[in-house]
């Protein structure tokens, strides 16, 4: 694990969204990362989409890799290390699906053993070619894959089966990279979600969550309360409670800063107080903002808060985010982490791993989360699962 953790952004380009990937322009691609190496950041996180590489199962197109390989090899231009998503899937409240799993050919990705031979060749193909770039750290299966049921429909043997099987050829095909499974938070707190915690903490290299506020948390006590500004934090302690390995690290690998849960005006302390309180837990691995541009909002059809999540505008204008993004950055390179007092241990009231079906129990605004935001307001509070 760094002693000092990482930072870095989802990249979002600038112009033309990731509809860019049809036209690809790698000269907006650099210039898009020279913003994100000028805020000090290290790494970027990727998107290839899915139905674009592999529109048909027997076709994974070249042309769309070499793209891929170029914007890896801007990154480095740009002193940026990157972590690869595969299966896109879930990008924005959009869904991205080749047209060989749709239609008369409906079926789920997650059980449909076709399906599994298709996403198996395009895996190991598109692992493979990104692991020939020394500056790739990670592969990640894909973004929030449980976004896609339920329409794909699952069990959680079947999303188990799914996703172990899938990190053994990415693993094959990528031996010095690490292997991520990627989640968002209803498996952590919606009780019949059929993705599990103990698969976030067990399958991959490492664990990781995406903390959103407007999950419920910032409805507790508003965009600058402790519950909001300790969320971030809470997930990573989930996480580490819950996996067997005291060691394995937790990559905060999205955050953001939501309209209207969180107002402009109050983005830049928010940022700046969250990535503080979270960046001393010692299970940390780094932090990934999302996202690194804005939307163009003459794109449509969006969620509304999706346009403004960048820390940087379309025009390259850098927002208060990133400004207090940079200073934190500067801060702990310069200084350390600040040194912080014992750690407490509440007990929560369930065990993650044994009992899913009860999720809810630590969910925003239950009792035990309460607890816990009440206790992390005087130091650390570690979290121990029941026997």
């Amino acid at each position: 694990m760094p002693s000092v953790p990482r930072f870095g952004a989802n990249y979002v380009p600038s112009s033309g969204w990731f509809y860019s990937w049809l036209d690809y322009d790698g000269a907006a691609v650099r210039r898009d990362f020279a913003d994100l190496a000028a805020i000090g950041l290290d790494h970027v996180r990727v998107f290839p989409v899915w139905p674009w590489i592999q529109p048909n199962r027997a076709i994974i197109r070249e042309r769309a890799i070499a793209d891929l390989l170029d914007t890896i090899d801007a990154a480095a231009e740009h002193g940026l290390t990157v972590a690869v998503d595969l299966i896109q899937g879930h990008l924005s409240s959009f869904d991205f699906l080749p047209s060989w799993v749709l239609t008369w050919h409906k079926s789920s990705l997650f059980e449909d053993p076709t399906v599994r031979d298709g996403l198996t060749a395009y895996v190991g193909t598109v692992a493979r070619a990104v692991a020939t770039k020394p500056n790739v750290f990670a592969i990640t299966l894909g973004n929030e894959v449980n976004n896609l049921w339920p329409d794909s429909p699952t069990s959680p043997e079947a999303s188990t089966a799914w996703a172990q099987d899938l990190l053994i050829t990415l693993k094959k095909a990528a031996p010095d990279v690490l292997a991520l499974h990627s989640v968002f938070d209803d498996a952590w707190y919606k009780a019949d979600h059929p993705f599990h915690p103990v698969d976030a903490v067990e399958l991959g290299d490492l664990s990781t969550v995406h903390s959103w506020v407007f999950n419920g948390v910032s409805r507790v006590d508003g965009p600058l309360g402790p519950a909001t500004l300790t969320h971030a934090d809470y997930l990573v302690e989930l996480a580490h409670a819950t996996a067997l390995d005291p060691t394995r690290p937790v990559w905060l690998q999205e955050i953001g800063v939501p309209g209207p849960d969180i107002p402009t005006d109050l983005q830049a302390e928010f940022t700046r107080r969250t990535v503080e309180i979270v960046l001393p837990n010692p299970a940390l691995y780094g932090v990934t903002w999302w996202s690194s541009h804005d939307i163009d909002r003459s794109l449509l059809d969006f969620p509304d808060r999706e346009y403004d999540l960048g820390l940087f505008t379309v025009d390259h204008e850098r927002k208060p985010a990133a400004q207090a993004l940079a200073q934190v950055i500067a801060d702990v390179r310069t200084h350390g982490l600040p040194e912080q007092p014992a750690a407490t241990t509440l007990t929560a009231p369930v065990n993650l791993r044994t009992e899913p079906q009860r999720r809810p129990e630590v969910a925003p605004g239950s009792d035990f989360h309460l607890r816990w935001v009440e206790a992390r307001a005087t130091g650390p509070v570690r979290i121990a699962l029941p026997s």
